[in-house]
């Protein structure tokens, strides 16, 4: 939104120009996130904690668990928050990747919600159930892997391409759809289990969000590119923007995940 607004701004104002740039709306985007997240957690905790917003705890999972009686869960909410308020204030939104990358963060995140939500009112630790969770993440995966797939502007979207080895090349064709649909609900499925094991996701998921927004930034910029070997692929960069925005959140959830959480 911010974007377009400092777009029109810089034909009559060469100083916002500055807001072009992508580096300079990532370290916008990741202290926008961050401060929604440090802003919203205190109210939003008091809140769940006053309609007793805390998720049973599975009988067969380790004892330490059980410590976290009481404390209050969907917290994710926050994150999902700051992370669309800082897309959407400083990418641009005429990019289709910056609408898959939001969309399908928020269709896990009501994926997400429901399950907390059946955990907090039937007492269930089970939640939606494996089967009706993954057939609603593979509807939303699937969604985002045609989209993409039918969308690519240029053969290079679809190819596989091999690290470390710089002429291993991999044309998917219709194959792209299957990789993307794998990697998509494997991704979030990996998140969910880690998280299981100690509640602290969190922390990786910023460092790879992190390292994730470089290769956007890098593989959307033609000099950068091509400088280190890497296919161009024209609009990832504005990709830097979510992933910044995922960053900030992130930073700002764990201040507030602590013990007993």
């Amino acid at each position: 939104m911010l974007f377009f607004l400092f777009e029109k701004l810089a034909e009559s104002y060469s100083i916002f120009n500055v807001f072009q740039y992508l580096t300079m709306r990532g370290v916008l985007s990741v202290l926008t996130a961050l401060l929604i997240s440090l802003m919203l957690g205190p109210a939003m905790i008091r809140k769940l904690g006053m309609h007793q917003m805390s998720q049973t705890i599975r009988q067969d999972g380790p004892p330490t668990h059980f410590d976290k009686v009481g404390t209050p869960t969907m917290g994710g909410a926050l994150i999902l928050v700051a992370i669309i308020i800082g897309t959407l204030l400083w990418a641009d939104l005429g990019n289709r990747f910056v609408w898959v990358a939001m969309l399908i963060t928020l269709g896990y995140g009501v994926i997400g919600w429901v399950d907390d939500y059946r955990k907090i009112i039937d007492k269930n630790p089970r939640g939606m159930g494996s089967a009706s969770k993954f057939f609603w993440q593979t509807v939303c995966g699937m969604a985002a892997a045609v989209y993409l797939y039918v969308s690519a502007a240029s053969p290079v979207e679809t190819t596989l391409y091999v690290p470390l080895f710089k002429n291993v090349a991999i044309t998917l064709g219709p194959w792209f759809i299957l990789l993307a649909y794998l990697m998509i609900v494997g991704t979030s499925n990996a998140v969910n289990l880690t998280d299981g094991l100690d509640g602290l996701a969190i922390l990786p998921t910023v460092m790879v969000a992190g390292g994730l927004g470089i290769f956007a930034y890098v593989t959307g910029n033609t000099v950068f590119s091509s400088y280190l070997g890497i296919p161009y692929v024209a609009g990832t960069g504005e990709l830097l923007i979510f992933c910044m925005a995922l960053v900030g959140a992130g930073l700002g959830f764990l201040w507030f995940n602590t013990y007993p959480a």
